[in-house]
């Protein structure tokens, strides 16, 4: 791959293995007539895997990188089922991109690159697309905290948040030496899997920011953490579940969290 001119400011690393890269591919799981987005799709490998394995879906790339457009318009030119955006996915309006499409189901699908992991899946959670999976190669420490349990040192507030929206699961592992240039860390591809029924949240923005809230100082209890919301009320909720205001926002979970963000916002 000695064609490519490697960026670190985009956090480029390039999995080479086919076999890996289908494995990928096959995690989502896409049915017939989607929209597959994929972020840095780079030199195209899984981008090629993805438009091979559903010929009979779309799949909509982002790149931020204009170096590459020769690369990919060469190597993608075969498939009809392919759209490339030069764009930065942070700063794009994927609502209006995504209306471009007739779909039944919506999936995302990527080797992100690892410092705006967060970012991405926030971006994805507050689109309110309904995302029906999501699958992602991430650094491994990072999807450790993805699908932490509730009392462990990993979990906090995006684990609360994803653990409302999906169903988290780790699929497998890949060693940093697949990988070129070769990275610091290994990695794991994490799958989220749109739950068949949510919660009731009266107020998800409320909800997140009082989860985020919660884990503001990790080691601090939700009666420090909290102490701007009606800790009354907070503790009311917490009673219920045997805990009070003395208690860590790790040791709750998410839908506790959930109880706690409605009966504060019909204040």
């Amino acid at each position: 791959m000695t064609e490519f001119r490697f960026k670190k400011k985009y956090g480029q690393n390039f999995l080479q293995n086919k076999a890996i890269i289908d494995k990928i591919a096959r995690v989502a799981n896409v049915e017939s007539n989607s929209l597959v987005i994929e972020v840095g799709p780079g030199s195209g490998n899984l981008t090629i895997a993805l438009a091979s394995l559903y010929k009979d879906s779309n799949i909509l790339a982002y790149e931020v990188d204009n170096s590459l457009e020769d690369v990919l318009a060469s190597r993608l030119k075969d498939y009809d089922n392919v759209k490339i955006l030069f764009n930065d996915f942070l700063k794009a309006d994927i609502v209006s991109d995504v209306g471009m499409y007739s779909y039944d189901n919506l999936y995302f699908v990527s080797n992100v690159p690892y410092y705006i992991t967060t970012p991405i899946l926030f971006k994805l959670i507050e689109s309110d697309l309904g995302f029906e999976r999501i699958v992602m190669m991430v650094q491994k420490e990072v999807g450790d905290r993805f699908c932490s349990k509730v009392s462990s040192k990993d979990y906090g507030a995006l684990t609360v948040i994803l653990n409302y929206f999906f169903d988290v699961r780790k699929e497998f592992l890949v060693d940093r030496n697949q990988f070129y240039p070769r990275p610091n860390v290994d990695s794991v591809v994490v799958s989220f899997s749109r739950k068949e029924k949510l919660e009731r949240i009266d107020d998800k923005d409320f909800f997140m920011k009082l989860v985020h809230d919660s884990f503001q100082f990790r080691r601090k209890t939700l009666r420090n953490n909290l102490k701007k919301y009606n800790l009354e009320l907070v503790e009311t909720v917490l009673n219920k579940y045997g805990y009070d205001l003395n208690v860590r926002a790790e040791a709750l979970d998410y839908k506790i969290f959930v109880d706690i963000s409605n009966t504060l916002s019909k204040v």
